[in-house]
């Protein structure tokens, strides 16, 4: 009997100790889930390297259009579109018959004017020579001589000067190339009026550039003007064309555009075998390379939201907000900057629901 009663205790106590033991594990879990462990980093700096991509124009290292100077009319036209022209060379003769008649005129004037200033000069040096024995010429008469030679003088200049003026009127007539290039657009033909204002002056008559040589012009936007140097070498590529060229930064504005809030940046690229055109769109790849190192850290840490764009500092296992601003981007990192230091501890997965004094579990 004895035997039993000990039998029935000791399963008793059993049985009690088994449901202890399966309460204390059930109050243990909730607690492991209320505080999971949170992965943390700490911040270094990164020299960040990207590259940008960004539409851009190819144009004639020089261009110009060619107009008239005076209204006249086409009588010897000398080339075409596609012409290859060198500087000086005769393109166009106009003729305007009303210039060669006020040529005339000029050289006329100009001859006679230069006669009676040789009259009046010769006349003041034998009065003068006479006048050095006393009694001879009176004072007056060698002061009129030297005023009616100074009068002719003047005269005998401005002749000279209207000569002068028409026939650079009359050089005009003649269209010169002014540098080395090609005919780009030719807008006239023979016979054809044009001058300096009116209908015969809505279109040039003739556009030249310089093809051997390009212009790679590209508007760089604000963000990432302080990243590129004159010198830096970058690539580009045309849709007509499968390989790609190189070229470096020649020159930069300097400013912003007030439009576009994006700085010019040009290349000089040598076109020799002529495989590109003035007028081609290309796209640039601008190696952005920074010039010191930065604050990196991967996207999942920054955390946008209404209240700003932050990072999550942990210090002494507490949540501290940081507000910060974003830089450029790579892959799955970004550039930060704010009021950091190296080594600061951060959230790698940060999130809006953590609120500035949270516990962080490490």
């Amino acid at each position: 009997m004895k035997t039993k009663i000990l039998q029935s205790s000791a399963l008793f106590f059993a049985a009690l100790f088994f449901l202890n033991s399966c309460n204390s594990k059930k109050e243990e879990a909730p607690v492991a889930e209320l505080e999971p462990k949170t992965e943390t980093f700490l911040l270094e700096k990164e020299k960040l390297t990207t590259e940008l991509r960004l539409p851009a124009e190819l144009t004639g290292f020089q261009q110009v259009d060619l107009y008239a100077k005076v209204s006249s009319f086409v009588k010897v036209l000398k080339v075409d579109i596609g012409t290859e022209v060198k500087k000086g060379q005769l393109l166009i003769v106009l003729e305007a018959p009303e210039i060669s008649s006020q040529l005339a005129a000029a050289e006329s004037r100009l001859k006679s004017m230069e006669a009676i200033y040789a009259t009046s000069k010769s006349t003041y040096n034998r009065l003068y020579e006479t006048s050095k024995v006393e009694g001879t010429i009176s004072k007056n008469d060698l002061e009129m001589a030297s005023g009616k030679k100074n009068s002719d003088y003047a005269q005998y200049q401005a002749a000279v000067a209207g000569h002068k003026e028409v026939s650079i009127m009359r050089d005009y007539l003649e269209i010169r190339a002014p540098f080395d290039g090609v005919v780009a657009a030719r807008n006239v033909n023979l016979g054809t009026f044009v001058g300096p204002a009116g209908k015969g002056s809505d279109l040039p008559l003739l556009t030249i550039q310089q093809q051997d040589k390009l212009r790679l012009a590209v508007s760089v936007p604000e963000l990432y003007t302080g990243y590129l140097h004159t010198g830096d070498e970058m690539t580009f590529n045309v849709k007509s064309l499968p390989e790609p060229f190189t070229a470096k930064i020649t020159r930069m504005s300097g400013a912003l555009d007030l439009k576009l809030r994006s700085e010019r940046v040009e290349m000089d690229v040598q076109n020799t075998k002529k495989d590109l055109l003035p007028g081609m769109v290309a796209e640039v790849l601008l190696p952005l390379n920074a010039k010191d190192s930065t604050f990196v850290i991967p996207k999942t840490a920054l955390v946008s939201s209404a209240e700003g764009t932050f990072v999550i500092k942990v210090i002494d296992h507490k949540a501290t907000r940081v507000n910060v601003k974003r830089g450029r981007e790579i892959d799955d990192k970004i550039e930060i900057f704010g009021d950091l230091n190296r080594k600061d501890k951060l959230v790698k997965i940060a999130s809006e629901e953590t609120k500035e004094g949270d516990i962080i579990n490490e």
